[in-house]
């Protein structure tokens, strides 16, 4: 479990893989809206692994840019934390949003406004925090969910597929899951934990 726990990133990346395969496979019988959904999926995982294994440094940056942390490899920000965050809040709702496509459209306008934030944080929270230009997980905020987010306000302005309420239930959930992310950070923190990160997830001046 531990090992997951550290490397659930790495599933990620090869869940992408067969995301991909599924889609080329089947992008024939696809609609424009599922295929958009399924790419926004590969563009999460992508993401992510920019974040803590091409790059790697997001969680050293978050513990300590954003927290000012004295134990950058574990707090607030630790594997376990991480894990829950990211594979049963983010792949679960990316998936849903893909799976149910147009029936609940109001889910994937949430999961563009995930995608939103997180281009918002990375762009300009993280980098006016850390004074760079760059911090992993910012190169695919804007090579992958810009361009989903472009598409998915086109195809649903072309084709007209979200009601009032769709709008009113997907900004509302975007906004609480956004919001849900952070507060999960620091609900779940614990200074002892032992789930601590690799030395390569850590800032270079934080390794030991």
């Amino acid at each position: 479990m531990n090992l997951l726990r550290k490397n659930w990133y790495d599933l990620g990346a090869f869940f992408s893989a067969i995301v991909c395969v599924y889609v080329f496979i089947n992008h024939h019988r696809l609609t424009t809206y599922q295929l958009l959904m399924w790419l926004s999926l590969v563009s999460l995982f992508l993401h992510q692994l920019e974040e803590y294994r091409i790059v790697g440094t997001f969680p050293g940056m978050i513990n300590c840019v954003m927290f000012k942390s004295k134990s950058p490899d574990r707090y607030p920000l630790n594997t376990n934390n991480s894990c829950f965050i990211n594979v049963v809040l983010g792949w679960t709702t990316y998936f849903l949003a893909a799976i149910f496509a147009e029936r609940v459209v109001w889910l994937g306008i949430a999961t563009m406004l995930v995608s939103l934030g997180n281009t918002i944080a990375h762009t300009i929270i993280f980098n006016i925090k850390g004074k760079t230009f760059y911090n992993a997980g910012l190169a695919t905020s804007w090579l992958l969910f810009v361009p989903c987010l472009y598409y998915f306000v086109t195809i649903l302005h072309n084709n007209n597929l979200a009601t009032y309420t769709d709008y009113a239930i997907g900004f509302t959930l975007g906004l609480i899951l956004n919001i849900l992310v952070l507060k999960l950070i620091t609900w779940t923190a614990n200074e002892h934990t032992a789930y601590v990160f690799y030395n390569r997830n850590l800032l270079p001046k934080d390794r030991k």
